[in-house]
């Protein structure tokens, strides 16, 4: 999965006449102002056509508009895809500009593209926001027909500065950027297997791979150990299903001099039913995405093997199936989990909330000193914010501010919801420490999924991420792609390395 099929570099822009690199295609960005100038690419015949498309509304320069001129020969390259920036240039308009221009290119099977970093915008990064774009945009499902066809790739594309000096500054900017985008891009690949293909025992020998590409330390503990060492909500979600859970866990010690340790948890439901608080069939296919709160962290790590940021980590996946079987736990039971807590488990589909419990207490015993967790855990978050952007719950304000800064800076969208005792009231339980579910899942559903988590992180700062609108998506949406997103990778990433991406 580590495979790259888009190769980056930088090259001078001499003319738009001018092509040495043997390019199919060309892109260029224009804002609204751009476009209103009479003379855009120079060739005259060219200019005119994107001046009528303009008069008609075809093309007015906004954010998301994409157009494909056919040159005939009057510029050296076949086509030159114009990509609208909105009245004003920046990441988020440029990032976007390259995924609708990758998959343009896709569709035109173009192999190399030529693309102009806009003279208006800090070179650098606008290169890094280019290169994302384009990287994510070229992104697709993997297929298992028998006689697939073979797949146009952009095999190339050349980033084009107008100054010398620039291009060699501009190779670190593409190459962090190819780091962050082959981590979201590695996220999507692991939560779109099928839940055939991809099992807890299956998600551990994948983690085992990563950290041995990046020598990191990572321990798999199967379903004995994670018995004997009274994980009893792990075991319980995971005693329905055929292939059994697995806790899996892997560090990495950027900054030895330093006693702070992230700790990142992500759940990592491979399928999930619902058990026998049955889910209704109707769309349960998405259910292998239930995992993508473990892809993103893989995703990240990715992206952390690579950049390499001074910091230290403590990754904890705990990873079930949760299906129906005689061994199935029930509504009603008690469970006792790791932190020596009980709980009464009053719907067996509210179990992501359960196995991070035990991930967040692992995440403290081995040491760390504060807490992020990210999971598809709730459909109730959708109600509060469809499928735009993801739910954040936090026990620490302070701590969640500069996360926030990072998804901003990364353009996904986190927003916070309020963490008053009212809600952590609705999850006491009468015969048990906590609930896992409130009497109606519809009051602050996403809410209280959350608290519950942050129960077990007890006086750590801790943030709890819900991607259960975001992670995985029945329609392509902007730059996001149909099926999984990897969404929160580049914020992450954003968060953990943020000085090398600026």
């Amino acid at each position: 999965m580590f495979a790259k099929t888009t190769e980056i570099t930088t090259g001078i822009f001499k003319s738009y006449t001018n092509n040495e690199w043997g390019a199919d295609g060309l892109l260029v960005c224009l804002s609204e102002l751009d476009l209103s100038q009479e003379v855009i690419l120079g060739q005259p015949q060219l200019d005119q056509t994107l001046q009528r498309l303009r008069d008609k509304g075809i093309f007015t320069g906004a954010s998301g508009e994409l157009e494909a001129l056919p040159t005939h020969g009057l510029l050296p390259y076949a086509y030159v895809l114009v990509a609208g920036l909105g009245p004003v240039t920046n990441r988020d308009t440029l990032r976007a500009a390259a995924v609708f221009a990758a998959r343009e290119a896709l569709a035109l099977r173009l192999e190399r593209l030529a693309v102009k970093l806009p003279s208006a915008f800090d070179s650098r990064s606008a290169a890094s926001a280019l290169t994302e774009g384009l990287l994510l945009g070229t992104y697709r499902i993997a297929a298992y027909r028998k006689n697939e066809p073979a797949r146009a790739e952009l095999r190339q594309a050349v980033l084009l500065t107008e100054a010398a000096a620039d291009a060699a500054l501009l190779e670190s900017a593409i190459a962090t950027a190819e780091a962050v985008a082959e981590g979201t891009n590695y996220a999507r690949d692991l939560t779109n297997l099928p839940g055939n293909k991809l099992v807890p025992a299956s998600l551990a020998e994948e983690a085992v791979r990563l950290a041995q590409h990046y020598g990191f330390a990572c321990e798999v503990l199967d379903e004995h150990e994670i018995a004997a060492r009274g994980m009893g909500g792990l075991t319980a979600v995971g005693a329905g299903s055929a292939n059994p859970p697995r806790m899996i866990t892997l560090q990495y010690k950027g900054d030895p001099d330093s006693a702070d340790v992230l700790g990142l948890v992500g759940k990592g439901v491979t399928f999930d039913t619902g058990g026998i608080s049955m889910k209704k069939p109707d769309g349960m296919e998405e259910m292998i995405s239930d995992m993508g709160g473990a892809a993103t962290l893989l995703g990240a790590l990715h992206v952390v093997g690579q950049l390499k940021p001074k910091v230290n980590l403590v990754m904890v996946i705990p990873s079930a199936e949760n299906m129906t079987s005689g061994a199935a736990y029930r509504p009603g039971d008690v469970v006792t989990m790791l932190s020596g807590h009980s709980v009464e488990v009053l719907n067996t589909d509210a179990e992501g909330r359960i196995i991070l419990a035990e991930g967040i207490t692992y995440a403290r015993q081995l040491g760390a000193t504060h807490l992020i967790d990210v999971a598809t855990l709730t459909g109730a978050v959708l109600i509060s914010f469809a499928d735009v952007a993801t739910g954040a719950v936090t026990n620490d304000d302070e701590f969640l501010k500069p996360l926030l800064q990072a998804a901003a800076d990364a353009g996904e969208k986190v927003w916070q919801f309020p963490n008053y005792p009212e809600y952590r009231a609705m999850l006491k339980s009468d015969v048990a420490d906590i609930k896992n579910a409130t009497s109606s899942d519809r009051w602050a559903g996403a809410i209280t999924a959350g608290l519950f988590i942050g129960y077990f992180a007890e006086e750590l700062p801790w943030i709890h991420l819900d991607t259960g609108g975001t992670a995985w998506l029945w329609s392509d949406k902007g730059i996001e792609p149909k099926g999984a997103t990897g969404v929160m990778v580049r914020t992450l990433a954003a968060y953990l390395c943020g000085e090398a991406l600026k």
